[in-house]
């Protein structure tokens, strides 16, 4: 029953802005850390950005350093990417990933993706 649901994608200039979402049901969002993940054509899926369960501290790829930024809402179950100045090279799936470990165990859920294409 836990799910995510990734909204926000679309196509964009070189140069542009987009603010991607996830929204999250069936399960304690505030005991999770979060992670936006990215997958392009052909390639393997690479960790974009991800962030404690509070909020606290975000850590992000190089590749998208200083033009990214993660946050969290936990009142909305709700996490989401600002993407600025956007490259042909961000085009990607971008999925919604949620992680927690309890008792020794992980739990992980992924969300279906949202499609970001960058071009002119």
């Amino acid at each position: 029953q836990a799910q995510l649901v990734e909204s926000g994608g679309g196509l964009v200039q070189p140069g542009g802005s987009l603010r991607l979402s996830c929204a999250a049901s069936g399960f304690t969002f505030s005991r999770y850390a979060m992670s936006w993940y990215r997958q392009a054509p052909g390639k393997e899926r690479e960790v974009v950005a991800a962030i404690t369960t509070a909020g606290g501290n975000t850590n992000y790829a190089d590749s998208v350093k200083g033009r990214f930024t993660m946050s969290r809402d936990n009142a909305k179950d709700t996490v989401y990417l600002q993407m600025n100045s956007l490259k042909p090279e961000d085009t990607a799936v971008y999925y919604c990933n949620a992680r927690q470990v309890v008792g020794g165990l992980w739990y992980q859920y992924w969300g279906q993706g949202t499609q970001v294409t960058v071009s002119s």
